[in-house]
């Protein structure tokens, strides 16, 4: 009879050792699948997750119309247009940061609006005003960009530093955003923001106005010809506007930087051309009588409309889709 020779140690070593990988391979492979399961449902919960997030926001922007702290935010980090004119979007952070600066201001000069019918036909004409105003500083920026016109940082803080002194009052950077906080809903990021669009479309409507330009060149020779006789250059008509304060009213009074102008004049004088304050055209401005804190002027302003014109075609011509119903739209 044949007998079976003692296993050596070693081999029972390999024998235990190959039992223990027998048993686990039972666990492993169930392992495994249940992982890459675990992976493969967390990645399908996120993405749901993430599509949820996104229909709501859609939801809250473009049907709800929400102009909450919150969405308003999320729209300042998140680009989303709110509108398009002519291939360029409009930037919804845009629309709701001059929507509810505007607001804000309404309601510190007359009272919160309410709940009503009325208040609510109030902040949809805030609203269609808000959009309209987004839609012409996005075109700005986009023709600017075509024409090499561009706004400074430099620019922008010196328009910020003399908004500053608005009424005549030297006020400290930290009182000032107080105001803007108060009377606007603003920070400064916000208003250096408004500073460059409103820059940037005062900048383009120059660029843009060449009938503005020319008359302003037919303005200059008859105030040289009739020693700054602004009531001749008046006559030219069309597009030219006459005025005369009629008394002394305050130097920093807001008229669109023409008694700061007349401040730097000596009686008889005229200014050279200058934008206005709100870029909406040129003025000239004639000094009669000034004391130190008071001036009486006469002033002549060309008025651009090229760039309101060049806005009203995009309109007829279909170049502006708006994503929002707002104004008598909302209303049908």
């Amino acid at each position: 009879m044949f007998k079976q020779k003692p296993k050596t140690e070693r081999e029972k070593v390999e024998e235990r050792r190959d039992e223990v990988l027998a048993r686990g391979r039972k666990f492993k492979y169930p392992m495994q699948y249940a992982k890459h399961k675990l992976i493969i449902n967390t990645i399908v919960v996120a993405v749901v997750a993430l599509i949820l997030m996104v229909v709501a926001g859609w939801a809250m922007l473009y049907k709800v119309q929400d102009t909450g702290d919150m969405i308003y935010r999320v729209t300042q980090v998140v680009p989303v247009p709110v509108a398009k004119v002519d291939g360029a979007n409009v930037r919804y952070s845009d629309y709701l940061m001059i929507y509810r600066s505007n607001l804000m201001t309404a309601e510190q000069q007359g009272g919160q609006l309410g709940d009503s019918e009325d208040a609510d036909a109030v902040r949809e004409g805030y609203k269609q005003a808000a959009l309209a105003s987004a839609i012409e500083y996005t075109y700005a920026m986009k023709l600017g960009k075509e024409l090499g016109v561009t706004v400074s940082d430099d620019e922008v803080t010196e328009a910020f530093d003399e908004h500053r002194k608005v009424g005549g009052v030297e006020r400290s950077e930290e009182g000032f955003l107080k105001i803007l906080q108060d009377n606007f809903g603003m920070n400064k990021s916000e208003y250096r923001r408004m500073l460059y669009l409103s820059l940037m479309r005062a900048k383009v409507s120059q660029e843009v106005d060449e009938p503005a330009n020319k008359l302003s060149q037919q303005v200059e020779q008859i105030l040289a010809e009739q020693d700054g006789n602004l009531t001749a250059a008046a006559e030219l008509g069309e597009g030219v506007t006459y005025e005369e304060t009629g008394r002394l009213v305050d130097n920093m009074n807001v008229d669109g930087g023409r008694s700061a102008m007349a401040m730097k004049l000596e009686v008889g004088q005229v200014s050279p051309r200058f934008l206005s304050s709100n870029g909406d055209g040129y003025y000239y401005v004639k000094l009669i009588d000034k004391t130190d804190s008071e001036v009486n002027y006469h002033s002549l302003k060309i008025e651009f409309t090229k760039f309101d014109e060049m806005v009203a075609a995009l309109y007829a011509e279909g170049k502006v889709e708006m994503y929002i119903e707002v104004g008598e739209e909302s209303a049908l």
